[in-house]
């Protein structure tokens, strides 16, 4: 049953983070940092900006280590070599920020002879965006495994909630069958009560009438008493 359930569900969420690899969509924008204008790319994530933030943080420390300077959300790094995007040092600055869509992180890549830009470093560019669209896609595997993990406790209440159902519906009918068998006994009793009644009645009766005889009986044996006396007197 859990099976059964739970495939589709799978199904959908793993399409769904399919979806999100291939629609992460990573745009180059300017921020200001410091007042100074960068200009660097920005991915969007229907995501809690709180989550995505504390996760980016912890993949940079991983990462960098004590190389990464934060100061009021903004995350400096000096020195940093980012295999997937250049061998050489890098100088990044990156910002995480809550939107009305979710949240979205911004970065500014200092190449040492450029700085990251779609046209004029095309290859690291590209590089670049794929490690953004690789932690995007991250997140989002993470919130489909709670997800998921969510479903299958909500699908084990579920069954347990069903299991109880129908274990009252056995206790009922077991309660049934054991009140049918009361009845029964009640029926069997009562009749059982008649027939003692109707006999009890007839012993009555029949009493009644051996009182009768009995009665009977103490007036002739008075009367045969009263004879013999009187014939006793009757002797001199």
């Amino acid at each position: 049953m859990k099976r059964s359930i739970l495939f589709p569900l799978l199904l959908v969420l793993v399409s769904s983070v399919t979806g999100f690899a291939q629609t992460a969509q990573v745009d180059e924008t300017e921020m200001a940092i410091k007042g100074i204008p960068r200009k660097g790319q920005r991915v969007s994530m229907q995501l809690d900006s709180k989550r995505v933030e504390e996760s980016w943080k912890k993949q940079l420390d991983e990462q960098f280590g004590n190389k990464v300077k934060s100061d009021k959300g903004i995350y400096t790094m000096d020195q940093v070599v980012i295999d997937a995007i250049s061998k050489t040092p890098l100088r990044v600055i990156s910002k995480v920020d809550a939107v009305p869509t979710g949240t979205t992180i911004w970065w500014s890549i200092d190449l040492g002879n450029a700085y990251l830009s779609k046209d004029a470093t095309p290859v690291q560019w590209k590089a670049a965006e794929g490690y953004l669209k690789d932690f995007s896609v991250k997140l989002y595997r993470e919130d489909m495994a709670v997800q998921v993990m969510s479903a299958e406790k909500s699908l084990e209440q579920a069954q347990n909630q069903h299991i109880a159902v129908i274990a009252k519906a056995d206790a009922y009918k077991k309660e049934i069958e054991r009140n049918k068998q009361k009845k029964m006994e009640i029926q069997q009793q009562l009749a059982q009560n008649a027939s003692e009644l109707l006999q009890l009645n007839n012993q009555i009766d029949t009493n009644l009438k051996e009182q009768e005889g009995a009665r009977a009986d103490i007036v002739n044996m008075r009367v045969a008493l009263e004879a013999v006396k009187e014939r006793l007197n009757k002797i001199q």
